[in-house]
This record gives structure tokens, C-alpha cells and sequence, in this order.
């Protein structure tokens, strides 16, 4: 059997709100309605959002783009005004990493969920003392 991560529920204030953030923010085909959630489809996985008045916790989405792909959203994240970090912790602001030769970086939508964009997979190569990763282990 392959196990394949088919969904995830994201919780928030406006469904259709976030769905459309993220379909505009990635460049994705619009969301669909489907019962109580907007489903944005991300290559065989879906976020499904759904709507609460509860309090929200944060959660942390990454996404694997293309170097075109990434100067693109990057494009529309600096056109919107959008924070980034380098960093999940908000410590690096206004600028993008270079974890595994790669570039990446995080941004909120609008519910507070930390949004992240890499155009290599963590652990995949390339990473060195002058652009260490630091969410993976040093090696000794």
C-alpha cells in the first residue's frame, strides 16, 4: 500500500477568503465549493478550508515551487505589501533564505497561518556553513 497525504482541514475566519489568499497568493486554479469547505487543490492534496469564530491556532503549510514559480509569488507577495522572513520564527524580516542552495521564505495569511515557500526539499543538498538550515540537525 502507498500511504498518500489525500487532505488536511485548515481552519479559519472566511473560508473563501483563504481559499482565494492562497489560489491567488500560489497561482493555483480557483477553489471549489464543496459541501462546507472551499478545497484548493495542491497537486493530490487538498486544503480544505472551513469556517470558525473560535480561537485559531497557528499552523504551518510549505510548499515545493519551481525557481519560476518562486520569482512569481515572490512577485505578488512584494506587490501586496506582504511581511516575509527568512526564518519560521520572524526573526530574519524583508529577507529570503538560501537553506540546501535553494531559496525560501514565510509569509501569513490572513488567519496567522505561517505559509512557506522552498524550491528544495530541507535535506536535499547543499547546505553549508554559510546558509545552514537551521530546523535540520548539525552535523558533527
Amino acid at each position: 500500500m502507498t500511504v498518500r497525504l489525500n487532505h488536511t482541514i485548515v481552519i479559519g475566519r472566511d473560508k473563501v477568503q483563504s481559499a482565494t489568499f492562497l489560489t491567488d497568493m500560489l497561482g493555483l486554479p480557483p477553489h471549489r465549493m464543496m459541501g462546507h469547505f472551499a478545497v484548493v487543490q495542491v497537486d493530490d492534496t487538498s486544503l480544505d478550508f472551513v469556517e470558525t469564530d473560535a480561537e485559531i491556532a497557528s499552523r504551518h503549510f510549505a510548499f515545493l515551487v519551481s525557481e519560476g514559480e518562486f520569482d512569481e509569488i515572490f512577485a505578488r507577495i512584494t506587490k501586496r505589501g506582504l511581511r516575509y522572513w527568512a526564518d519560521p520564527f520572524h526573526r530574519e524580516p524583508g529577507r529570503i533564505n538560501h537553506w540546501d542552495d535553494g531559496r525560501g521564505l514565510y509569509f501569513d495569511d490572513p488567519n496567522g497561518h505561517l505559509l512557506e515557500i522552498i524550491t528544495r526539499p530541507y535535506g536535499s543538498g547543499g547546505a553549508d556553513a554559510k546558509h545552514p538550515n537551521p530546523l535540520l540537525p548539525r552535523k558533527r
